[in-house]
């Protein structure tokens, strides 16, 4: 057989699993080990969702979005502050946020909770696509391996946009295979596709699209399967994009003008070719070296980089691999997880989640691969070093989340949480002053009852005011503030000053 004929015949396989896709022999035992791995993973997230405090700036900055919108009950476009528009983002992970503060009251967990159902959502995709094309033993294998992972663990429960784009960037991949790929054309799995691309484009904007494009062109042109281009219901599935998606960026652009000029060229051009773009209305590009997507990949896959750089040592067999039966299903797989790589790597302005959409490709690949240069033998060697890799990361994300726990102070975190509550101890109905940069955080834990003033704002004689100061800040007062504001120390990098009336009132109490 010669390449391109097993390509496409790797391409236009059934629906159900093809016999000749070799899987990782899973006993009983193991088979509850990896299922109870899963769970314990999920309820370590859950612990840090509850014990890790908002951080400045991002996550905190889109819980304070999540409470705003909650509060002003403006529902269309999320404010970045009170009567200030937020033109960075569309507003899926803001709803999802702000529905959890809805249903659970104000704290972390409420605003990360729904994202953490989207996270749920990639991983049952990603044992779905492996459980169909292999079997359960990838399946469970893959899902361990895309769980443990730094990034989406990280990822996971984060308010951010990354994990609901990742909802339906695979969403796409994984209804493109199964709707359009097959001999057999099933409408349904066609038209998860057109769903995953509103999904993408409601949480991150046309980005999706590209990141989806991207691995989804390529694969046509390697195994030239061009079929699979017309097989989708473009019809009914364009028309149900734009159904779930039009609406809003109308009606955004008709209630903040400027909206769709901003977002269109600001965010998905100059962001990404303007080194240090200076456009951001609402902070500042994220400088990196072009490139530097491929270096923040190999941390967001640890502790797995250690099994993927060991792949590198069997170049043969990987070629092998390739030029198998399921070749096609491994370039498919391996476009996928370099498709925001090849987006990126021009890119000036990066983050390392802009990666997550071709995590679970790469923790399918990983898997398969290894079983191909391993024989699909599960030996000693496979046991020790699966558990190793899987063990580290589940004790560093623990000894984390404990030590936050116990010790908030010790890691130092940017939040405000540890001062706010110092606040609401010592003087609850205080004029509270945030001294210093913007902090969303703050923002956040007084529920947006706080005003951001500088050093030189700072009003010793002032009544009924609580001043919330960085620690290292605290010498740059004047010779009055240090003498006449009571300092309330609190865990962590951020310090209290009463003013005196509340200072008097505590020594009052304590006689």
């Amino acid at each position: 057989m010669t390449k391109t004929s097993s390509l496409e015949t790797a391409a236009s396989g059934a629906d159900t699993v093809d016999a000749t896709l070799t899987d990782w022999p899973l006993r009983p035992f193991y088979v509850r080990a990896l299922i109870a791995t899963l769970f314990a993973f999920l309820l370590l997230r859950l612990w840090a969702m509850a014990v890790i405090p908002f951080t400045d700036t991002t996550e905190a900055r889109y819980g304070e979005m999540a409470r705003k919108m909650l509060e002003t009950g403006n529902w269309i476009t999320p404010l970045f502050d009170y009567g200030v528009p937020f033109w960075g983002k569309p507003p899926l992970h803001t709803w999802l946020s702000a529905l959890g503060l809805a249903g659970l009251g104000i704290s972390e967990f409420a605003a990360r909770l729904p994202i953490l159902l989207t996270g749920i959502g990639v991983l049952a995709l990603t044992y779905l696509f492996a459980r169909r094309m292999v079997g359960q033993g990838t399946a469970l294998l893959s899902s361990v391996v895309l769980a443990s992972g730094a990034m989406f663990f990280g990822a996971f429960a984060y308010v951010m946009t990354d994990m609901p784009m990742a909802l339906g960037t695979t969403l796409v991949m994984v209804g493109f295979w199964f709707g359009a790929c097959q001999d057999k054309q099933d409408n349904r799995w066609g038209m998860l596709v057109f769903l995953g691309f509103a999904v993408g484009l409601m949480a991150k904007g046309p980005v999706a699209v590209v990141l989806c494009g991207i691995p989804t062109v390529l694969w046509l042109l390697a195994t030239r399967r061009f079929v699979c281009f017309i097989r989708l219901p473009w019809f009914r599935g364009l028309a149900l994009m734009l159904l779930l998606t039009v609406p809003w960026y109308a009606l955004a652009e008709y209630e903040t003008p400027g909206f769709l000029r901003y977002f269109i060229i600001g965010e998905h051009y100059e962001r990404f070719v303007v080194h240090g773009w200076e456009g951001d209305l609402y902070g500042s590009g994220h400088g990196r070296p072009k490139g530097m997507i491929w270096l923040f990949w190999l941390g967001t896959v640890f502790p797995w980089t250690i099994a993927f750089l060991a792949l590198l040592a069997f170049p043969r067999r990987i070629w092998r691999a390739f030029r198998s039966e399921r070749g096609a299903w491994l370039i498919y797989l391996f476009l996928w997880m370099i498709g925001p790589m090849i987006l990126f790597t021009p890119a000036a302005n990066i983050l390392p989640s802009y990666v997550l959409p071709g995590l679970p490709a790469a923790a399918i690949l990983l898997v398969t691969l290894a079983g191909h240069i391993r024989g699909f033998h599960i030996g000693r060697l496979e046991r020790i070093g699966f558990s190793t890799l899987t063990a580290t990361s589940f004790l560093l994300f623990a000894v984390v989340t404990l030590i936050e726990w116990q010790a908030p102070g010790v890691l130092n975190l940017r939040s405000h949480k540890s001062v706010v509550t110092a606040l609401e101890d010592y003087a609850p109905d205080a004029d509270a002053y945030s001294v210093g940069p913007r902090s969303f955080s703050v923002e956040f834990y007084t529920r947006g009852q706080v005003e951001h003033i500088s050093v030189d704002d700072i009003d010793p004689t002032r009544p009924n005011a609580a001043y919330i100061i960085a620690t290292k800040n605290f010498k740059r007062l004047s010779p009055e503030a240090k003498s006449t504001l009571k300092r309330i120390d609190t865990e962590g990098r951020y310090t209290l000053l009463l003013g005196p009336s509340e200072s008097n009132a505590i020594a009052g109490e304590t006689e």
